[in-house]
């Protein structure tokens, strides 16, 4: 697809137990985001090596992939994944029809 007309966003998340998160966009896709690498001690992404925060806090905000950290759906106080980085990763097949999750 031609990103000089197409925005990815965001439109719906599924976290998994592994840390993963099913993103589904705009353009009728599904990417599989592996957040593994992002979890480390002393950065933004560390309350998030909690796996119960990791998947509570999951929604989409900015039109992206996103942990609403304040529980109020505010743009400027959770954390977030560039819908770009997000397009990127590899097309899977949607897991609530093939009995996935």
């Amino acid at each position: 697809m031609n990103l000089k007309y197409f925005s990815p966003k965001v439109v719906q998340v599924l976290p998994t137990d592994n840390f993963e998160v099913y993103a589904y966009l705009n353009d009728g896709s599904v990417r599989l985001y592996d957040a593994k690498p992002l979890l480390k001690k002393n950065t933004v992404f560390e309350p998030l090596m909690d796996i119960q925060t990791f998947k509570n806090k999951l929604t989409v905000i900015n039109d992206t992939i996103a942990w609403d950290m304040g529980g109020n759906r505010d743009p400027y106080k959770c954390i977030d994944i560039d819908p770009l980085a997000v397009y990127e990763k590899m097309t899977v097949a949607d897991p609530l029809t093939n009995g996935v999750v």
